[in-house]
């Protein structure tokens, strides 16, 4: 019996046990009439197909986005691997799941990055716009630290959230000195740091903290206007100057620079015209990245929807 193999590890004929997200679950029947589940389990070396016979429950499709303890056999079907399961159940509190070999975690350090975060709000100088930053990261540090910053397009990965914003943050520093006579750093970085954080509230989470679907108030009114809306009661609560609360609702409002692009409201001040592009640079160096990742030198990728449906040549 083969302990905790990864799904690319697998190979015909072995017996394995270990712990697997549950990607897909579907209750079928054989044309004999006895129930079967036919699954898809992963990890973050891949997937494969499982099959879990004479089975009626209770694990199934509710179930899709926790974590299993699977124990079965490896065969082809098809020309392809399928995992024929023999015992199966819900993953325990007590259990030793390493949860960075199931899902896809941010490539940074979080503690470091989450300090850098901070101590780049202790830089801003506007000591309003700082206070609306350290209570949004009061109020959101757990959540803002781990969450996703997507569903799928881009950073949607465990601490996703953080590594945008944090690369966004850096970006915007360097930029606020290069055009330091146009745009006011304090105004700027409040607006990066601010930008995303009503994804909290726009998307639904699974158990390990993926993004699973897009809330009711997600669907209805997005992170955009939620983010405003939040940021406009902190912006009373601190008694902010009325323009400069306005100036930030601008700038998370209109962050998606055109209306076909999900923005509210056009730019219309430097800053919010330098939040969009900041954002953009970033999401796209981040498709491109993961995009890149599984080539090979002198490869082309398939059409990325994300990328303008255009293919992606990696070079040496």
């Amino acid at each position: 019996m083969e302990v905790g193999l990864s799904i690319a590890q697998m190979q015909r004929g072995m017996d394995v046990e270990g712990f697997y997200l549950l990607k897909a679950a579907f209750a079928k029947v054989t044309a004999s009439g006895k129930p079967f589940l036919s699954a898809v389990l992963a990890d973050t070396s891949g997937t494969i197909e499982a099959k879990v016979w004479d089975y009626s429950g209770p694990i199934g499709e509710r179930d899709v986005g926790k974590v299993l303890k699977v124990r079965g056999s490896v065969s082809d079907y098809r020309g392809m691997p399928q995992f024929t399961v023999d015992k199966l159940r819900l993953a325990e509190d007590n259990d030793r799941v390493d949860v960075s070999k199931l899902v896809s975690v941010a490539p940074i350090d979080r503690e470091a990055g989450y300090d850098e975060v901070k101590a780049l709000v202790s830089t801003i100088e506007d000591a309003d716009y700082r206070a609306v930053c350290e209570e949004m990261l009061r109020r959101h540090e757990a959540a803002f630290r781990t969450i996703p910053a997507a569903k799928s397009v881009h950073h949607g990965f465990l601490s996703g959230l953080l590594m945008h914003t944090l690369n966004m943050l850096r970006l915007a520093d360097f930029l606020s000195a290069q055009y330091a006579d146009t745009v006011n750093r304090s105004l700027l970085l409040t607006g990066t740091l601010l930008h995303d954080f009503a994804k909290e509230q726009e998307f639904t989470f699974s158990e390990l903290g993926l993004v699973t679907d897009y809330s009711t108030k997600g669907q209805l009114l997005g992170h955009l206007v939620m983010g405003a809306q939040e940021v406009a009661a902190i912006a009373a609560e601190l008694d902010l100057p009325e323009e400069k609360a306005t100036l930030l609702e601008h700038l998370i409002l209109s962050h998606h620079g055109q209306p076909e692009f999900g923005a509210a409201v056009l730019p219309q001040c430097a800053e919010a015209e330098l939040l969009s592009l900041v954002d953009q640079i970033d999401s796209r160096m981040e498709i491109y990245r993961e995009v890149l990742a599984p080539l090979k030198a002198g490869e082309f990728s398939q059409r990325v929807f994300a990328l303008d449906n255009r293919r992606v040549y990696k070079h040496k």
